[in-house]
């Protein structure tokens, strides 16, 4: 098998991974990225669940083999442990992450009180903290989460490091420098890949920062994608599916293969 991508980059839930529809995963896409695999190119998962939460997935929804590497928390970077079934960092990438966001939240604690008041106050989104420090919310539905957005957007304005990804309800904090095109970038650094030679697919508004062509010259994404991600393919140059979910990465993955079959 003669193909261009050397590097694959795709998002776990709603674009892999099918929550609302049978079957869960597609048959058809899972055959192709082994086929890739087997032909040189390696996969990684880039997902905003944690490592624990990723190995559950991948045991839960019957995944036939494994990624190369994995991209969790939208921001830390992973390769297989010496025995395969376990994952240890990739270079030094996950300490300077960390060390990176210790400091961002020191220093913002101010705009995080800002924005526990008006969440506490003024909504009924739930806070998530990991130990004493704040590290996102949940929505209780797309509008109240466009309103919290918005507050942030403004609270933020002088803290321009403080970031966040969000997905459906769901949004966590972050320093600006570290989203999912900022790992996969420092994955292909390590790999020696080029930009020419990487495909990425993806659902959500956290998926953006690996689709908007900077990182990965063939971005897709499935047709459930939202419609931020669909504009944000296509003024990259990339593919937008018709079919949804893995039926759409793997339409997606044949249309950059050289229509392989």
């Amino acid at each position: 098998m003669h193909s261009l991508i050397k590097l694959l980059s795709i998002d776990f839930d709603g674009t892999l991974v099918s929550r609302v529809s049978e079957p869960v995963l597609d048959i058809q896409c899972m055959e192709l990225i082994r086929r890739l695999q087997n032909a040189g190119a390696l996969w990684a998962i880039n997902t905003g669940r944690s490592v624990d939460l990723l190995e559950s997935g991948l045991a839960d929804f019957g995944f036939p083999f494994r990624p190369d590497f994995i991209l969790t928390t939208e921001r830390d970077v992973f390769r297989r442990g010496g025995n395969r079934d376990t994952w240890e960092p990739f270079g030094d990438w996950n300490e300077r992450c960390a060390r990176d966001h210790a400091e961002l939240f020191s220093s913002a604690n101010s705009v995080l009180a800002e924005v526990v008041d008006f969440v506490s106050q003024k909504t009924k989104a739930r806070l998530i903290y990991d130990a004493e420090r704040l590290e996102g919310l949940v929505a209780e539905n797309d509008e109240e989460m466009r309103r919290i957005v918005e507050f942030i957007e403004r609270a933020r304005a002088m803290h321009p490091n403080l970031d966040y990804q969000r997905n459906t309800v769901y949004l966590r904090f972050c320093h600006a420098d570290y989203h999912k095109g900022a790992a996969l970038a420092e994955l292909a650094r390590l790999l020696e890949v080029p930009r020419e030679n990487i495909f990425a697919s993806g659902d959500h508004h956290n998926d953006i920062s690996m689709l908007d062509g900077k990182v990965a010259a063939m971005p897709s994404c499935p047709a459930n994608a939202i419609q931020e991600v669909q504009d944000a393919v296509r003024d990259a140059g990339g593919y937008v599916a018709k079919k949804e979910y893995g039926a759409g990465v793997h339409e997606a993955l044949l249309h950059f293969a050289n229509g392989l079959r």
